[in-house]
């Protein structure tokens, strides 16, 4: 399901808080075993999916941030793709992981709530992609969630762990 232009803010931040709970509902009681199973050596397992989706929140809170404090230089980037192979996040530990994600994602949905509409199109430039508007960098940031959700969810079904559906799901 792709975030269409044309939906509110309100839905915006319906889907961060939902598709954020639901990802980290997903990786409650999983053994360490399925956590660290690749289903390729291309592919993250779910401890470098749950640490993807940390470093992703974490860029995307400081790249918000600076957009309201009217950042005259660049905003922030870096390579969150690359750093489940660059760093051993197999190792990691998860609880840590799903913790700071939690309190990261809180952070993000205070900022956002705590806004007026019209910071919403306050804008700031991007390295790579021109200026960037708030709305935007959250926009991306729940579509991100609900692509790593639906990750997730396949991966934990083709290594036969139990899925995590919720009501929530079939209302969208």
């Amino acid at each position: 399901m792709l975030l269409d232009e044309r939906d509110s803010i309100g839905w915006v931040l319906k889907a961060l808080r939902e598709a954020g709970n639901s990802i980290l509902m997903e990786f409650h009681g999983l053994d360490e075993r399925i956590l660290r199973h690749r289903p390729s050596d291309d592919e993250w397992c779910l401890k470098e999916i749950a640490a993807h989706l940390r470093d992703a929140e974490e860029l995307s809170l400081l790249q918000m941030t600076r957009v309201l404090e009217g950042a005259r230089q660049a905003l922030p980037v870096w390579d969150v793709d690359a750093l489940p192979s660059e760093r051993d996040y197999r190792a990691a530990d998860l609880g840590d992981l799903l913790s700071e994600l939690h309190r990261l994602r809180r952070e993000t949905t205070q900022l956002l709530w705590s806004i007026k509409n019209r910071d919403w199109r306050a804008r700031a430039r991007h390295p790579y992609r021109g200026e960037m508007s708030l709305e935007e960098i959250a926009r991306e940031l729940a579509q991100h969630d609900l692509e790593h959700l639906w990750q997730v969810r396949r991966l934990k079904h083709e290594i036969g762990a139990k899925v995590r559906v919720t009501d929530d799901d079939f209302r969208r």
